[in-house]
């Protein structure tokens, strides 16, 4: 395919302002955003980014999950797409880039494009993929797992919230259902720009990140059933308590994953304690377990060890127990031929790089399965992620924004 010259840039400024104005909705209380799925910000979201992209030329489209397609026409009616893709969604105490960079700096490509005079003999198109974090509906990347076939749409419209409400009921009441049955587009290539979310780039120097693999996850919820009962007057040798068995279990799942050193991790970020009384020792206990490696052997033996772990310590105290997954993807190699565009794209820029191996689940680790994908990636301050504090430079997002453009547009291929 046709490149274009490396003197084209996109505009930083213009970036960096749409990524200002769509962190002011949905603000968290430190700085950040809490703009989770299907909900009411989310819904704003969504307006504000089909305003955008409208008044660049876009077509927008949707399908059955709420995933949105704006489309920048290709001169090749017959060619199939290239999607740029992320998400606009965050974690309930999230920071401004995370997706949301992906998701603007696609349409900052189209822009510039636009800029330029530039077209494209296959169309582009940029998507918000939704819940991809899976903080309020679990599994994470739910919609792009439907699109790619790896769920059901039943499923994933039955899918609830700690309030009871269902994905798919909540997705009608904001008004995100849209019409396409979801998969049917076809796609040539597809592109996920997205914040490194560890410390790596910025330990190393390096400005963009080509992201060769990502690693394998299983999210584990944990139920423990014990005994509800008075903290003072219940004698010790007489409890059947649900909280010491999630104490034990987190002290399993550090021992499992510094046995599984180097590559790997395990950890809880959520816990539900029933009835959550300072004087009631809990009678139901509920936590997630995410265990992740990019080898496959380590991932499979952590899942192993970690459920064995679990029913030996609910065994030992008396405690009912059940295990369900309700997240997993094996670890992810990304296409060969777009991850060396990728880097080419760097090296011809002038920006300094370096493989590396994503340790965060992303939509493109399901849209590999049906399409070739790539992901690029930038710096962020400390390696920090899903916190209020994330934050990134203007000009870590503007050099990232600079590769995904070229290599986005190469491969799509200049018109004559």
């Amino acid at each position: 395919m046709t490149a274009i010259g490396t003197n084209v840039r996109i505009n930083s400024a213009r970036l960096w302002g749409s990524l200002m104005d769509m962190a002011r909705i949905g603000p968290g209380v430190a700085g950040g955003n809490n703009r989770q799925t299907l909900t009411d910000a989310d819904a704003e979201g969504r307006a504000l980014f089909r305003a955008w992209c409208e008044a660049a030329g876009m077509a927008m489209g949707a399908d059955t999950m709420g995933n949105m397609f704006a489309t920048r026409a290709g001169t090749d009616p017959d060619a199939a797409p290239v999607y740029i893709g992320s998400h606009l969604d965050t974690q309930p105490t999230g920071g401004k880039f995370d997706g949301v960079l992906g998701v603007l700096a696609g349409l900052e490509v189209i822009r510039t494009l636009n800029d330029q005079g530039i077209r494209t003999r296959h169309p582009i198109v940029v998507t918000n993929w939704t819940n991809e974090e899976g903080a309020r509906f679990a599994p994470a990347m739910l919609a792009s797992g439907v699109f790619a076939g790896i769920h059901s749409q039943d499923y994933a419209y039955g899918r609830t919230d700690l309030d009871g409400k269902t994905f798919g009921e909540e997705l009608k009441r904001i008004g995100w259902v849209g019409t396409e049955k979801v998969g049917d587009r076809k796609i040539h290539a597809m592109f996920e720009y997205h914040i490194e979310q560890g410390p790596i780039l910025e330990a190393e120097g390096r400005e963009i990140g080509v992201v060769t693999h990502g690693q394998g996850l299983w999210w584990l919820e944990i139920t423990l059933t014990g005994k509800e009962a008075h903290t003072g007057s219940t004698p010790m040798a007489m409890r059947v308590n649900a909280s010491l068995g999630l104490g034990r279990i987190l002290e399993k799942v550090q021992e499992i994953a510094m046995a599984h050193q180097p590559g790997a991790v395990g950890g809880v970020g959520q816990i539900k304690v029933l009835p959550n009384s300072r004087n009631v020792l809990p009678g139901t206990v509920v936590f997630t377990v995410d265990i992740r490696s990019p080898d496959q052997a380590k991932l499979d033996s952590m899942r192993a060890k970690v459920e064995a772990a679990a029913q030996a310590v609910a065994a030992e105290l008396g405690l009912g127990i059940a295990i369900e997954p309700v997240g997993h993807f094996d670890p992810v190699t990304f296409d060969p031929t777009l991850v060396a565009r990728v880097r080419g794209t760097a090296e011809r820029l002038g920006l300094s790089h370096m493989d590396i191996i994503s340790g965060a689940g992303h939509d493109a680790c399901w849209i590999n399965r049906v399409a070739p994908t790539v992901m690029i990636m930038c710096p962020c301050v400390d390696g920090l992620s899903h916190n209020e504090a994330e934050d990134i430079t203007p000009d870590w997002a503007a050099r990232g924004a600079d590769v995904l453009f070229h290599a986005v547009v190469e491969t799509a291929g200049v018109a004559s």
